[in-house]
């Protein structure tokens, strides 16, 4: 049985390869996705109201004010003609994803977000908004207090925002009103689409299927699908199926990969990833410019104006570099560890190095860089 671990950063290897340690073992309903069983993205379009001030300039977003007169008038308020320009009123997106058999009258999230110039949506309430689908039609109907992810604060010389304070959740706030018409219990067969195509895994699934069911199944059609035949399984209907086979653990076969973010520095190193002999140097150059302008001022009662002198100062510092090390051939997480951490470099170099490292055809693995 093959083991996995992963790595964060060169300063971080050496603590965490003891994750090579966990179980690998993943239920079968964590890697695939059965055919028909998914969600149904919802879009809505509505106002928030009750805002301390920080909601749509209505001369800059004429549609919130436009919105809020047919609010209005459809409850009996006339205010055509009126210079009604409120500033605790913003025009939001609403989206929402509807569940796999969500029944009418159940419950979902839903995602606040201004398209205005409100500054935020905090203490602010979503009024009755439909939420509509791709064929436009009304699936849900969401109303309720937004809970924002950040703060802003400020004054008239300056202000501070912290997260993003012009999009925020309601948790359940939306009702569903409509279901999806699918009946699962109709399909003489199922397809398992595999989150990740794998040809290794897709036969392992195919075959621990089988092995549950003692007789030939599931057949595997291509790296990313393997079909389950219902009728053969003996069981009366697609439902008691899945619920048969959705919890069988399997070992997935993944590819070597080296994931690299390269605004965090972070460095995520599989299980698999092996290197060839190869060795490593590296060094730099760091430039700092520094501008510290002079103002002069003329001698008093003079005739003169008063002057800004620009003052530069260029350095340029040749980094020492790190001493010519040598990677032996690792054949485990732990070899590839601890030759990364001999360099004794900063995440943010060590980046450079596997660039490096891959282009010299020693890293055997996919580098995926983002």
């Amino acid at each position: 049985m093959k083991n996995f671990g992963f790595c964060i950063a060169s300063g971080f290897l050496s603590l965490l390869i003891f994750l090579g340690a966990a179980d690998a073992n993943v239920r079968l309903k964590d890697l695939v996705e059965f055919d028909g069983v998914r969600g149904n993205d919802l879009l809505g379009y509505g106002l928030v109201v009750g805002l301390d001030g920080t909601g749509d300039g209505m001369r800059n977003a004429p549609f919130t004010e436009d919105m809020l007169s047919n609010i209005l008038e459809r409850l009996g308020v006339n205010v055509t003609g009126e210079q009604f320009r409120p500033q605790n009123v913003a025009a939001v997106i609403v989206t929402a994803t509807l569940p796999p058999f969500a029944r009418t009258g159940s419950r979902i999230d839903v995602t606040v977000s201004a398209i205005g110039d409100a500054d935020s949506l905090l203490g602010g309430t979503l009024v009755m908004t439909p939420l509509y689908g791709a064929d436009s039609t009304i699936y849900a109907v969401a109303q309720g207090s937004v809970i924002a992810g950040g703060a802003a604060i400020g004054g008239q010389a300056a202000r501070e925002v912290r997260g993003v304070p012009t999009s925020g959740t309601i948790p359940m706030g939306a009702r569903v009103e409509r279901e999806v018409n699918f009946d699962l219990s109709s399909l003489p067969q199922i397809r398992l689409a595999l989150r990740t195509p794998d040809f290794s895994t897709a036969a392992l699934i195919e075959q621990r299927i089988n092995s549950s069911f003692g007789r030939s199944v599931a057949e595997m059609s291509d790296p990313g699908t393997v079909v389950l035949n219902i009728a053969k399984t003996g069981l009366s209907s697609a439902a008691h199926a899945l619920a048969s086979i959705e919890n069988i653990r399997i070992t997935p076969q993944n590819r070597a990969r080296v994931v690299v973010d390269q605004r965090s520095g972070t460095i995520v190193i599989g299980e698999d990833v092996r290197i060839s002999r190869v060795a490593v140097a590296q060094g730099g150059l760091t430039l700092r410019v520094e501008e510290t302008p002079l103002i002069v001022q003329p001698n008093p009662f003079s005739d003169g104006d008063t002057i800004v002198v620009p003052r530069t100062e260029a350095l340029i510092e040749d980094r020492p570099p790190v001493a010519l090390a040598e990677l032996n051939e690792a054949t485990s997480l732990s070899e590839v560890v601890s030759g990364l951490n001999a360099l004794g470099v900063a995440p943010r170099d060590m980046i450079d190095i596997l660039n490096s490292i891959k282009a010299a055809g020693a890293l055997h693995a996919e580098l995926i860089v983002r």
